[in-house]
């Protein structure tokens, strides 16, 4: 009974058991949403499955901020290296340009060249997705102890061996938590991306907020929240894992 107990409280747990049962259970819902919204017609958003435009989210999502760590990750490491801290103001500035350019019209600049489809959608969510981890990586190598990095040196370190190998599993859980912050965000801004073609969980908020059906949205509303707050826990168990494997944890 303390096992179910424990289960129940583990927020990944909850999250997973709402996001299965909304996955799975909406048409069943559709009587409750009739029940609410009484004036319409369609009260269950039926054209595309919801298992289909959550993975379809997800792959925008996970393939924009992969992008987003290898970009901002290899710049964030350049400029922490004798050869790049000239342009650390010039990469700072650009990521802060990314972040507070607005994704729409990131959109609507790049579907003339590339079209409808989730291709533009994923340039702009990546370039949403760089100051955090821009940021984080640059935060996460300063803040290596001089110490450390001269003790890694008398042991014969070059500077390859002493990046992968002392500062960056040190700097790891800064580093994460940046990725987290791009994750979670681009999450909530891939619905967007539904505005340029791309199937996501965008669709059926979009579809609600033009042909006024509120249903549409809440449901499209309500299955982001619940991946979320699966997404967020899974970051919390990643860092519970870098914690215990950073050099010099217990």
């Amino acid at each position: 009974m303390s096992g179910v107990r424990r289960l129940l409280a583990d927020r990944m747990v909850l999250g997973l058991l709402a996001l299965a049962a909304l996955l799975f259970g909406m048409p069943a819902l559709k009587p409750l949403f009739a029940a609410a919204f009484p004036a319409l017609d369609r009260p269950l958003y039926e054209a595309d499955g919801f298992l289909a435009l959550t993975l379809d989210h997800l792959a925008l999502v996970g393939a924009s901020t992969l992008a987003a760590v290898l970009l901002g990750g290899a710049a964030g490491i350049a400029v922490t290296r004798p050869f790049g801290a000239e342009f650390r103001g010039i990469l700072a500035a650009v990521a802060a340009m990314g972040q507070t350019f607005p994704p729409v019209a990131v959109l609507a600049v790049l579907v003339p060249v590339l079209g409808f489809g989730p291709a533009p959608a994923l340039i702009a969510l990546t370039l949403y997705g760089l100051l955090p981890i821009v940021e984080n990586t640059v935060a996460g190598l300063d803040s290596v102890p001089e110490p450390v990095r001269e003790a890694a040196r008398g042991l014969g370190m070059g500077p390859g061996g002493m990046l992968w190998r002392v500062e960056l599993p040190l700097a790891a859980p800064v580093i994460l938590a940046g990725v987290r912050t791009a994750a979670i965000v681009n999450l909530g801004t891939a619905a967007i991306a539904s505005t340029v073609g791309a199937k996501t969980l965008g669709l059926p908020i979009i579809v609600g907020l033009n042909g006024s059906n509120p249903a549409y949205v809440i449901q499209g509303a309500v299955i982001v929240a619940a991946l979320a707050v699966v997404l967020d826990a899974g970051f919390d168990r990643l860092a519970a894992l870098f914690s215990r494997w950073r050099p010099g944890a217990a």
